[in-house]
């Protein structure tokens, strides 16, 4: 399942807020830091699934898409975005 969302967030930003919370928030599915880049992370959680975490340019300056794949994650990321976003979380 990939989801995307947009934001006025920075990247570092949503960042540090996705490593926060499915950390801390999400305890029966917690997911922790595996490889991080500028623009982009990768979580590992239970039984090794992995949540993968990607920050594009949006339509204006200020805007960035937020895209996130996963199998095993998908309410605990509808619940992240809906944290982050400034739009709507599609599928």
């Amino acid at each position: 399942m990939v989801l995307t969302a947009t934001t006025t967030l920075s990247a570092p930003e949503v960042l540090a807020r996705a490593k926060s919370f499915f950390a801390e928030r999400v305890p029966h599915n917690a997911a922790f830091p595996e490889h991080e880049g500028p623009n982009h992370l990768v979580l590992r959680g239970q039984g090794g699934e992995e949540i993968a975490l990607a920050i594009l340019p949006g339509g204006s300056s200020d805007s960035r898409v937020i895209r996130i794949s996963t199998l095993l994650f998908e309410q605990a990321i509808r619940r992240f975005l809906s944290t982050v976003s400034s739009g709507t979380v599609a599928p």
